[in-house]
């Protein structure tokens, strides 16, 4: 007993998170394949920073813009693809401020919590709730900004798309971790579905990016058509 005992304290403290023995449930998750705290500290980490920057990017030009009206912002590049185009919009400051300025914010605290969770502090469940209701805020935030420059805009930024691109993974991913590890609660009779969204995780991400490149190139098709 106390060979085996000395065997599971070798274990690394990671070791039931980052992936379950002999195909059975780890311990306190829901599914068998669950998000590791690397996956999640790497992705709040690095999307934090490759968002923080497309913010702050977004506020300098913003900034450079108000100076000189007849500024061209880096991002303006031809008809479609010109953030200048998307900043002179109302929807561009739906709050009334600049939108990048929520971003710099939300990406500074995601850099943050990526930090922590990479170096094993243990966050408590009302600030990992915190940033599930934030990151899920984030993605309609997100959904509405794509509909927008599709739809009504008619022009993509592309410090915008970035965003796009780092919200996307990191949503679908916390909240399989978050179902995973309970910080949903999952009814009995849903814990079928849930684990889905946990195992499949990754198609879903995959999908989404699908959707947003489908919408992208057949709304832009007879110009994309003429660069052939």
């Amino acid at each position: 007993m106390a060979g085996t005992t000395d065997r599971v304290e070798e274990l690394p403290e990671d070791h039931f998170e980052d992936g379950p023995l002999a195909g059975d449930e780890p311990s306190g998750h829901l599914s068998a394949l669950p998000v590791s705290r690397r996956t999640r500290g790497l992705l709040l980490l690095l999307g934090g920073v490759l968002g923080f920057v497309a913010a702050f990017t977004l506020t300098v030009e913003k900034i450079r813009l108000l100076q000189d009206p007849g500024y061209v912002p880096s991002c303006s590049i031809n008809p479609i693809i010109s953030c200048g185009s998307v900043m002179e919009t109302h929807q561009a400051a739906l709050f009334g401020f600049p939108n990048p300025l929520i971003g710099i914010a939300a990406f500074a605290v995601s850099t943050f919590l990526g930090v922590l969770v990479l170096s094993r502090v243990a966050l408590p469940r009302f600030v990992e709730r915190g940033y599930l209701l934030g990151i899920t805020l984030g993605m309609v935030f997100v959904g509405w900004l794509i509909s927008q420059s599709l739809y009504s805009i008619h022009a993509l930024c592309p410090y915008c798309m970035v965003v796009w691109a780092v919200v996307i993974p990191t949503f679908w991913t916390h909240v399989a971790d978050a179902l995973d590890r309970g910080l949903l609660p999952v009814p009995a009779g849903a814990r079928g579905a849930a684990r889905v969204v946990v195992d499949y995780r990754v198609l879903l991400i995959v999908l989404s990016y699908a959707a947003v490149l489908v919408m992208v190139g057949t709304k832009f098709w007879s110009y994309w058509s003429t660069l052939l």
